[in-house]
């Protein structure tokens, strides 16, 4: 019987992220994924137009069914979560679902390049911080990790010990494992820092920076880590070719394609990804 992990995230119809990544990855990686949709968009919000159906007011009915079949998950993963209350389900559904054995990854989708979404109020990013002590791994980007923990933003320029600061915070807040994503390391490249509860090391993992990046590579590089875990792969190898295979992916996009909604080309490159 193959392992189940609950995917707790957006569908968009087009511009390759969220679910619609998300699936195919951890399909490809021997892990079959069981949709529960926040919300369905026609395609992401990047673009100028686009047409959203929340769907708060289902998830009860949808998750009662789920109950209904006595379904088990190894693995439950979040993604963009609209509102408190979607937050509230959450929260009822690991408490609902997750045993001592099922891996949760909550991606804590807030915003990017030192700027919050428009969808999240204070209110909100509180009840984030509350999601996050569920978690046995949270995958915030750098942007994320300053707004829950209140830590001024800057783009490049970090010490280790400012990152190692930021990294506390977070585990302090109840994530058992993390990886803060998309830091700025200088000598043009960009890196993860790695941290673990009841380890006092920090790992830092860099890679030459690509030169411009895209929608849905925080939706690729999540599905992997959540692929990974629950197949037992060790977290800092799966980190690590979470990124190289993101890197793989951009630098093939960028050989064939230009316009910056329509994600990355992670299909073509799903060879490169051995299941382990």
């Amino acid at each position: 019987m193959s392992r189940k992990i609950a995917i707790i995230n957006d569908i968009s119809g087009y511009g390759r992220c969220s679910i619609s990544v998300i699936l195919p990855i951890i399909s490809h990686l021997g892990v079959q994924g069981c949709p529960l949709p926040t919300a369905i968009f026609s395609n992401h919000t990047g673009f100028s137009s686009f047409f959203c159906q929340d769907f708060t007011g289902n998830m009860p009915a949808y998750i009662n069914e789920w109950k209904k079949l006595d379904l088990q998950f190894d693995g439950i993963m979040t993604g963009f979560l609209g509102s408190a209350k979607q937050i509230s389900i959450v929260e009822d559904f690991f408490q609902q679902f997750a045993t001592s054995k099922t891996l949760v990854l909550v991606d804590p989708v807030m915003g990017d390049n030192g700027h919050i979404y428009p969808t999240y109020t204070e209110k909100l990013c509180r009840e984030m911080r509350r999601l996050i002590a569920y978690a046995d791994i949270i995958t915030p980007n750098l942007t994320e990790a300053c707004f829950l923990t209140g830590t001024r933003y800057h783009a490049s320029g970090w010490r280790h010990a400012e990152l190692e600061t930021l990294a506390k915070r977070l585990l302090d807040m109840g994530a058992k494992k993390l990886v803060i994503t998309g830091i700025h390391m200088g000598n043009g490249s960009i890196g993860n820092v790695i941290a673990m509860q009841g380890s006092d090391t920090v790992v830092y993992q860099r890679q030459l920076q690509v030169e411009h990046t895209r929608s849905g590579t925080g939706d690729v590089f999540a599905a992997i880590l959540g692929a990974d875990a629950v197949n037992g792969v060790d977290f800092e190898s799966s980190c690590r070719r979470s990124s190289k295979f993101v890197r793989q992916c951009l630098l093939e996009t960028f050989k064939t394609d230009s316009t910056y909604n329509t994600g990355i080309d992670f299909e073509s490159q799903l060879y490169r990804l051995k299941v382990r």
